[in-house]
């Protein structure tokens, strides 16, 4: 066959990730708090746009803003009140909306010296999911904690160490007496030196220190250097301060060459080693959805309106700028921006109303928990919830991620609510959740002269009607930091109660 070229005409369809789809996937992830940094930005950039107070005389019949979305949920009905502007499709393909998942993986750390506009151009990987984004950090204690266990003698001592690792600052100090300590905890003040002792030894070194001479001290022992004149200097680092070098050499009896090395030396340690960890006292959550019963035995699901600023179009303003008879770019400019102020509204209230669609379908699934509690909370995936409101499991994933709703039991993630389930006798299954609460309720109702094993608390969730192996029930009783049967039984000892 003879090759040459030719034309030819192809049909084929591509997925093309404009910046507004872009925009729109970054929206659906973020939570309250992240809108309202990301309005403050578009209030700034589109001169068209302004931030309006919610007026109780737009209230509609139910003495709700007519603006902001609302749902009831009763045991037969759904029911959406308001919506802005309406359902009016916005510039978005649903379906690119739901392609992509979220993965990504973080590992932030920062350290200690001694001495993105929320624009286009992004794709759905760069929008890091809040759980992986929380699973990157840790905080000093719970570092501490997990090598605690090693480093001790006894539970005493571990349950002693535990609780000052709690009491250390930011930067790795411990600010609290241990006189006060031991009372606390009812035990000597040797015990508490011992504890200490075991938090010294815990990485990074330096933490769980007095004060500064104490912290450079650890760490000048753990190089092999702290001998008389090391000593010495770190007991006059007032001296070090104000540069008195003369007096120092004769304190620490070094010459020039030697006093300069413990210098450079000591410049090397960190001062602050608890910097490196994440804080240890998170941010206060604010939630992006409230529920509260109502008078016919449902729930009410709204937004909280306290983050969310109502965006207004200031047409008075465009009417004004074209108006003056502008040139052919300045008249572009302003269709250009109108045009992206009706579609950040547009995509706001979508977002709004996807997120009370997700929160309603969680609650209609999830009765038994907010009714009972925990022992309730009944297994959910994330493909259940989006088949039954019509949406792909992806959209549904990043609808609850970073958003809490607060109701009466307290203010949980929408993602606590999609649980793994495990075998029952009826059939249904129970989550992971339910299961581990009902352990922890067994252990601590156990008698402390027979404490339970593993195998007997299979049999006791058998007899319930849960059937797990002793495998998964030392694996949910770790999770929830319950020890072992033996640990438990050494702990009681020592505590007074077997």
């Amino acid at each position: 066959m003879a090759l040459g070229p030719r034309l030819d005409l192809r049909q084929s369809q591509q997925l093309v990730m404009t910046p507004q789809l872009q925009q729109a996937i970054k929206l659906l992830a973020a939570s309250n708090l992240e809108i309202e940094t990301f309005i403050g930005e578009a209030l700034e950039a589109n001169p068209l746009l302004e931030a309006g107070a919610v007026s109780r005389e737009d209230d509609g019949p139910g003495g709700e803003p007519d603006d902001i979305p609302r749902e009831e949920f009763t045991s037969d009905q759904l029911m959406i009140q308001g919506g802005g502007e309406g359902d009016a499709p916005l510039d978005i393909d649903a379906s690119a909306l739901d392609r992509d998942r979220d993965t990504g993986d973080a590992n932030p750390a920062s350290g200690s010296d001694w001495g993105a506009a929320a624009g286009g151009g992004l794709s759905s990987e760069d929008l890091p999911d809040f759980e992986e984004t929380r699973a990157a950090e840790i905080s000093l204690s719970e570092h501490l904690e997990n090598q605690i266990g090693a480093l001790a003698c006894n539970d005493r001592e571990i349950f002693a160490a535990r609780h000052i690792a709690g009491l250390l600052d930011e930067a790795g100090y411990l600010g609290t007496d241990l006189r006060e300590i031991a009372f606390d905890l009812g035990i000597t003040l040797d015990e508490v030196e011992d504890a200490l002792e075991v938090i010294h030894m815990c990485d990074p070194t330096g933490v769980g220190a007095r004060d500064l001479a104490e912290c450079l001290a650890l760490q000048a022992r753990e190089a092999d250097r702290y001998d008389p004149c090391m000593a010495a200097l770190l007991d006059n680092l007032d001296l070090v301060a104000k540069g008195e070098v003369a007096r120092l050499k004769r304190l620490c009896q070094v010459d020039d060459e030697d006093f300069a090395d413990m210098l450079r030396e000591l410049r090397q340690y960190d001062p602050k080693p608890g910097l490196a960890f994440a804080p240890s006292a998170s941010d206060a959550v604010v939630p992006d959805v409230l529920l509260t019963g109502n008078d016919a035995g449902g729930w009410d699901i709204a937004l909280n309106e306290e983050t969310l600023p109502r965006l207004i179009v200031n047409r008075s303003y465009y009417v004004e700028l074209s108006g003056g008879k502008p040139d052919n770019e300045t008249q572009g400019w302003l269709k250009e921006k109108l045009a992206d102020a009706h579609w950040l509204i547009r995509a706001l209230d979508q977002r709004q109303k996807t997120i009370l669609k997700t929160a309603a379908e969680i609650v209609k699934q999830q009765d038994g928990f907010f009714r009972r509690g925990v022992s309730e909370l009944r297994p959910l995936t994330l493909r259940e919830v989006a088949e039954k409101i019509d949406m792909h499991e992806s959209t549904v994933s990043r609808v609850t991620s970073n958003k809490y709703l607060h109701c009466e039991r307290g203010c949980f993630e929408l993602k606590y609510f999609f649980t793994s389930g495990v075998g029952s006798a009826d059939g249904e299954g129970a989550s992971s959740e339910a299961i581990k609460a009902r352990i922890k309720a067994l252990c601590d109702g156990e008698d402390p002269k027979k404490v339970l094993s593993d195998q007997k608390l299979v049999d006791l969730l058998k007899e319930e009607g849960f059937d797990l192996a002793r495998r998964t029930v030392a694996k949910y009783r770790e999770a929830i930091g319950i020890g072992s049967s033996a640990q438990r039984r050494r702990a009681k000892k020592l505590a007074g109660l077997g």
